[in-house]
């Protein structure tokens, strides 16, 4: 049986002469390993298709019986890692919170584990009559949000 560190050192050792990053290995249901890689400009299928043979050459016999599966992190899920967030600064993302309350905005910044989101909502203005839409910071940290994804739009 192979062990998800093998599986992760290899990967890293593809990932060193890519501009791809790694997000996920998952040992799966009925044998499969699953690698999920991502990078800042979408992935490519035909570079799914070059880490699946590398990873078969490096791990030949230790593979034995598992299926493997390589592919992108898929869109509109979860973030998994940092760099995702990195990835996504200037577009659209919801974030739940621990306490269940969702936030939608651009994501405006990320440092570490803090990220802060644009969120536009009303807000009533001193010598204002009316409530006026204003854009406000919300910070929040990755270890302390159930997930944030990016939104995607369609208009």
């Amino acid at each position: 049986m192979i062990e998800k560190k093998v599986v992760v050192t290899a990967v890293e050792e593809w990932l060193k002469d890519n501009d791809y990053f790694l997000v996920d290995v998952v040992f799966a249901d009925n044998d499969r390993i699953v690698v999920e890689i991502d990078h800042a400009d979408g992935v490519w299928i035909e570079d799914c298709a070059e880490l699946s043979r590398f990873l078969q050459d490096k791990l030949g016999e230790e593979l034995g019986n598992y299926e493997l599966e390589v592919g992108s992190a898929g869109i509109g899920q979860p973030f998994k890692v940092a760099q995702q967030y990195v990835n996504y600064i200037g577009k659209e993302v919801e974030v739940l919170a621990l306490d269940g309350k969702k936030t939608q905005g651009i994501l405006k910044s990320v440092d570490g584990d803090d990220f802060i989101v644009t969120v536009t909502e009303k807000q009533k203005l001193e010598g204002k009559k009316r409530p006026v839409m204003v854009d406000v910071d919300k910070a929040f940290n990755m270890q302390q949000v159930k997930y944030t994804k990016y939104l995607l739009n369609f208009k």
